[in-house]
């Protein structure tokens, strides 16, 4: 049989060469975007811990004041959409920065500057990179996807290897990377609106499309092992958004459920198992049922991958019927219909009838004093909370200082005064709350402006901006509404979704602090923000070449790329400084162990001391420092007096003056003197044990020296 040669097709050929080029850099931004976000979660921590915290701030700081050199050089002569967000972005930083003029704690307000400043480089990032490289949203979508599945996924490890990865944990409820389970929980809660778009989306390999099935399952597994009601709340308002707006409602719907089933099965086993479900079980016999739990999910994640292959090429081959698509979406919205009927039902039947119920509820979830759920997973349908108390003194501080509170991070001192236990609780679990105690009304009024700024540019980029005539739109510069649902669309619909999934979350904890899950929704946000109309097209990568060699050229232009860059410097400068303060005072206390032997080390620990007030003049910690140097220097007067310093320079916290009261006490002798300050210290802070001690010791030693 002869062959015959065929020669290739040079316009197909042309494509080919065209296509995988463009592919390849999506994707290799892709990776390092998932990357990036990965690591923050893994190596970021909580947000409380100053050392890991100062590090990432440093970096996003530097990072954001590059990427905005970028746009200044490449910049392009088109409207600049995302730019007013930005600016009220800044406005919040500015206020929260001029805070520091009235806060009750300075110092943390110092950190609430670096945090913020970080947060608006990561907000401004995203608006950069959509600027430069728009094409790429579905990577970004992908980069959320596979963050979020390796921090999960690290988090239910440390269930299946508790020995390597978590051997000193007393909590049942997954807690780690961050140190806090609603946190987690709020990882997989955003990653859920992009696994939904993957699953669902008409384009892609099918083989790729059906890694959503079991993705799903691990994020919504690990919502429930972490007993997260707030990401599960979180997730319901975000699935409803997201399913009521994106017409792939089966696709989506079909993901869900299959994901919410396999993470139900094996959770359902897990909370039947003590080992697993029970608070202080030792290392061993977690261990053993660990390993259960990772089979149980390797089961899952074959099970829901085969599924969501079966769905995939099964609906390649043959797709439902319009009439069958409209049979089953009848039949979900009659089936989320009975949902609250049917609670309704079962609440009339209880012993306490529909009205009971729904006011026990209430009264659980709004007492300050009501029994909060133990902390098991039975709480994942309770009611309760300890947030109700939070709130309760949040609103006592709003209301003592309602316009512009006790400045920014200064609940965690302010609530001192109102407090009616003895936790040491750093936040008021809810943004609204937490910004009205600490920044009051003019908080509120920048952070709603800052919202409606961000919906307005959202509502630009999903084109789900309200109907206007055509007059007001071009008065107004706005676009043409976009009827069409294109990839893209559901695409910026998707990231808005995440915005929202973390919008939800934040008011009702402080996850807002927590740097994992920020970043990742301050990235989606900014990259909603500054995409702008659907109807421009998206921005190209390969133009950003010869826009830089022209930006370079130009004098202004490379003026403001400097200016960004030492911007980006100055701003890392000013968070590292309060962790060198900490590092100085850490090493006088340290000088102070040589003292004996060598005459310099009180010199070289005042000096240190002195330096950590120099670092950092906002913080108390350094008189204390210097307080404990001259104490052991012999000289009381000077140390009596650095304590004086730290009282002026906060006096409306506890701390100050209870270390001044003990000064009086135990190292200058005077009880009537320590009588005197301690009253400051229990009046800002009445359930004090530290306080109340001191008092009595105090008592006792004035009523022994009058005794003849």
């Amino acid at each position: 049989m002869s062959s015959v040669a065929v020669r290739p097709d040079p316009g197909r050929l042309l494509a080919r060469a065209r296509t995988v080029p463009r592919s390849a850099p999506a994707l290799l931004f892709g990776t390092a975007l998932a990357i990036v976000l990965a690591v923050i979660g893994l190596r970021s921590g909580g947000g409380l811990s100053l050392g890991p915290t100062t590090k990432l701030e440093m970096t996003l700081d530097i990072a954001g004041g590059l990427l905005a050199a970028l746009a200044a050089l490449a910049a392009v002569a088109r409207r600049m959409w995302g730019a007013v967000t930005v600016a009220f972005f800044a406005v919040l930083l500015a206020l929260t920065a001029i805070s520091i003029a009235w806060s009750v704690d300075a110092s943390d307000t110092w950190l609430e500057v670096s945090r913020t400043a970080s947060y608006v480089a990561v907000f401004g990032a995203g608006v950069v990179l959509v600027r430069i490289g728009g094409i790429w949203w579905e990577a970004v979508l992908g980069a959320v996807i596979a963050s979020t599945t390796v921090i999960c996924g690290y988090a239910i490890l440390t269930k299946v290897f508790p020995g390597a990865l978590a051997p000193d944990e007393v909590y049942a409820r997954l807690r780690e990377p961050y140190g806090y389970w609603n946190a987690v929980g709020l990882t997989a809660a955003l990653g859920v609106p992009p696994t939904l778009w993957l699953g669902a989306r008409r384009t892609g390999h099918a083989a790729v499309n059906a890694i959503a099935w079991p993705v799903t399952g691990v994020l919504l597994l690990t919502i429930l092992l972490a007993y997260s009601r707030g990401s599960l709340l979180a997730v319901a308002v975000g699935g409803a958004f997201w399913f009521a707006l994106v017409p792939l409602r089966l696709r989506g719907v079909a993901v869900l459920a299959g994901g919410a089933l396999g993470a139900l099965a094996v959770a359902g086993w897990v909370f039947g198992q003590d080992a697993l479900s029970k608070d202080q079980i030792p290392v061993d016999v977690r261990a053993a049922s660990g390993h259960q739990l990772g089979i149980a999910v390797i089961a899952m994640i074959l099970l829901l991958t085969a599924l969501g292959l079966a769905a995939g090429f099964g609906a390649a081959r043959r797709a439902p019927s319009e009439g069958t698509r409209r049979r089953i979406g009848v039949a979900l919205v009659v089936g989320l219909a009975l949902v609250p009927v049917g609670g309704a039902l079962a609440l009339s039947l209880s012993s306490k009838g529909l009205g009971g119920s729904l006011s026990s509820g209430w009264r659980s979830l709004t007492d300050p004093n009501a029994t909060t759920p133990a902390n098991d997973p039975g709480r994942l349908t309770a009611i309760g909370s300890v947030r109700a108390r939070y709130w309760n003194e949040a609103g006592k501080i709003f209301r003592a200082h309602p316009w512009t509170g006790v400045g920014a991070g200064g609940y965690a001192t302010a609530r001192l005064r109102y407090r009616q236990d003895t936790l040491a609780v750093r936040h008021a679990h809810g943004y609204v709350v937490q910004t009205a105690a600490d920044l009051g009304v003019l908080g509120l009024l920048a952070s709603l402006a800052l919202l409606a700024a961000w919906l307005a540019a959202a509502s630009r980029s999903t084109g789900l901006a309200a109907p206007l005539p055509a007059s007001w739109r071009a008065r107004l510069r706005l676009p043409a509404p976009v009827e069409t649902w294109g990839p893209e669309r559901i695409g910026m619909v998707t990231l808005a979704t995440v915005v929202l999934v973390f919008g939800v979350h934040s008011f009702v904890d402080w996850t807002w602090f927590v740097p994992g899950t920020a970043v990742i929704a301050l990235l989606c946000a900014g990259w909603v923000a500054g995409r702008g109309p659907l109807t421009e097209a998206p921005a190209q990568p390969g133009e950003l070449r010869p826009r830089l060699r022209a930006g370079v050229r130009s004098p202004w232009r490379a003026a403001a790329a400097a200016l960004a860059v030492a911007l980006g410097l100055v701003a890392a400068w000013a968070t590292w400084q309060p962790l060198r303060s900490v590092h100085a005072g850490n090493d006088a206390l340290a000088a102070l162990d040589g003292a004996a032997k060598d005459p310099k080390a009180i010199d070289r620990a005042r000096d240190l001391a002195q330096t950590a007030h120099d670092r950092n003049p906002l913080s108390a910690e350094p008189y204390y420092d210097l307080a404990v140097v001259e104490s052991v220097a012999g000289r009381k007067d000077a140390a009596r007096a650095a304590l004086h310093d730290a009282v002026r320079l906060q006096p409306g916290n506890p701390a100050t003056w209870q270390r001044l009261a003990q000064f009086e006490l135990e190292q200058a002798d005077d009880p009537k003197a320590a009588l005197r300050i301690i009253g400051a210290a229990l009046y800002l802070d009445p359930r004090s044990a530290d306080a109340a001690q001191t008092y009595l010791d105090a008592l006792r030693r004035a009523q022994a020296k009058q005794q003849p």
